[in-house]
């Protein structure tokens, strides 16, 4: 499959194939999905809405593959993320461009995007320690006991549109096929082209037949893999009502499940912080991927003693930030993924307007010269966001910044505890005390002091709590590598030819007390 970048030339839109068994494939669906550029809102490629028949056949494709993945060595696995990372880091300028014509992230963001990916791909050629298991010796007289981590089958993955690279190419395949499962990817139709490269270079790297498939579909095929016996479990990341569904229905089918969801991060910010780099860092935190990300930060719960000068320095340094499209170097803020997604983000704005916050800079309407199609929504900043406004509490996912006043450590922290999402929370402060209390009793999972994107490295997981993950295992780092394999525990014993006459327990002598 040629995937060539376009080069922004747009009189021809690709169709896109398929993969099942290594081969891509033409769908025989009658229906494409459009893969748009928002920084034009043009057209640039479209994706099948696969079949029943094609996404089956990619689930029967795993599981043909799985027997002989499973008893692949694990170091032989390992090799083929080395290969991996080795195209990933020649082809890294090639998929960054492809990553920001189809998604909107600007270069530096979308580099970002790939690296991540890279990085788990690295964490992965180390699953070999994750995955050893324990022993235990004379566990009862002559009995011994070992623990083994397997891989469990085929998995689904459900992918977002949000972090192409990382989240399919990063978070759900490396740990998946290292441990010896296999998978069938479900990529976001609106972003298909990079994973798809990617997997191209993992082929390249000698993926073996079936061991990952990649379709794009509806929701109706979609919801077949968490019923499908075949699959014994779902890795997904989206909006939380799809996850909860997903999470109920899987597991309901008996599969495990690890569903990310949505989020509505918050940053606690004192009178003693160190005011201009705080602002920097928000600045960055919220307007970063055009605030499409669940560790975005979009909401600040500043100390009223310090909140009229940290809104008059965030409004001028948002401003500052340069609009323009994605693959143009010296862009600084993106265009939001569709339009549709463009007019949630201006009605949820209008919305917190209609409920008492006052608009301090308006991100509608705005336009870049030559690229007026583009899904462009400036910074915006909502300042005194009262108890219920929609605005401060649902996640919009968009460069929205709502602004909380409180008056103290304790009201601030009670109000970021009583949102109903738990993924991330930071505070800025020079307090040691302060920070060590708020890392202890905030809610988020992922807690940054002075940091406003608490991403952890991915030798750790990825943990999201409340209504921001559904399952019981998080992605990456031990969690990561638990989650796709289970444990079996085999205990031994071998005894003399006198101890073979002897009578057996009903506990067959591993119960130590009589």
């Amino acid at each position: 499959m040629n995937m060539e970048i376009l080069k922004h030339q747009f009189g021809k839109v690709e169709r896109l194939r398929y993969l099942v068994d290594n081969e891509w494939r033409v769908s025989k669906t009658t229906k494409y999905m459009p893969v748009m550029d928002p920084s034009t809102g043009k057209q640039i490629a479209e994706a099948p809405c696969c079949t029943q028949e094609e996404v089956d056949s990619a689930v029967e494709a795993a599981a043909r593959a799985f027997p002989a993945w499973r008893d692949t060595p694990i170091p032989t696995r390992i090799q083929l993320m080395f290969r991996f990372k080795q195209l990933l880091d020649a082809h890294l300028d090639e998929l960054t461009e492809l990553l920001a014509t189809e998604n909107g992230k600007v270069l530096s963001e979308a580099k970002g995007d790939v690296l991540k990916a890279i990085e788990v791909v690295e964490c992965a050629c180390s699953t070999h320690y994750l995955m050893q298991g324990d022993t235990c010796m004379n566990v009862s007289t002559g009995y011994d006991t070992v623990s083994f981590r397997e891989p469990l089958g085929v998995f689904a993955a459900i992918a977002p549109y949000n972090f192409p690279a990382m989240i399919p190419m990063g978070w759900m395949i490396p740990f998946a096929i290292t441990t010896g499962n296999t998978v069938v990817l479900k990529a976001a139709s609106m972003v298909p082209q990079t994973a798809s490269r990617m997997l191209e270079l993992l082929i390249e790297a000698g993926l073996p037949k079936g061991v990952v498939n990649l379709v794009t579909c509806s929701r109706v095929e979609a919801d077949s893999l968490l019923v499908n016996p075949a699959i014994k479990g779902v890795a997904f990341v989206g909006s939380t009502s799809v996850g909860l569904h997903i999470y109920k229905t899987a597991a309901a089918n008996g599969k495990r499940v690890q569903a990310l969801t949505e989020a509505k991060n918050h940053a606690l910010v004192l009178e003693d912080c160190v005011l201009e780099r705080t602002v920097r860092g928000i600045i960055n935190s919220t307007y970063g991927c055009a605030g499409q990300r669940c560790m975005a930060l979009p909401v600040v719960c500043v100390q009223e003693s310090i909140a009229d000068e940290f809104v008059a320095m965030f409004k001028k340094l948002a401003q500052e930030l340069k609009l323009g499209p994605a693959y143009v170097a010296g862009s600084q803020l993106g265009p939001v993924i569709s339009q549709g997604q463009k007019e949630s983000i201006e009605k949820a704005i209008q919305r917190g307007v209609d409920e008492g916050a006052t608009l301090v800079l308006d991100g509608r309407g705005v336009k870049v010269p030559g690229y007026e199609g583009g899904y462009f929504v400036g910074p915006t900043i909502l300042d005194h966001v009262g108890p219920g406004n929609y605005a401060g509490d649902e996640e919009i996912f968009g460069p929205v910044t709502s602004i909380k006043r409180v008056k103290d450590f304790e009201e601030g922290l009670a109000i970021m505890n009583a949102n109903r999402f738990a993924n991330g929370s930071c505070i800025y402060t020079t307090s040691g005390r302060h920070a060590r209390e708020f890392a202890k009793r905030t809610d988020g999972g992922m807690v940054g002091i002075n940091v406003g994107i608490p991403v952890p490295f991915s030798i750790f997981p990825f943990s999201g709590h409340k209504q921001s993950f559904f399952g019981d295992l998080h992605t990456l780092g031990k969690d990561g590598v638990a989650f796709f394999t289970e444990t079996k525990s085999v205990t031994s014993v071998w005894f003399s030819e006198e101890d073979a006459k002897k009578a057996v327990s009903t506990w067959d002598g591993t119960l130590t007390r009589s």
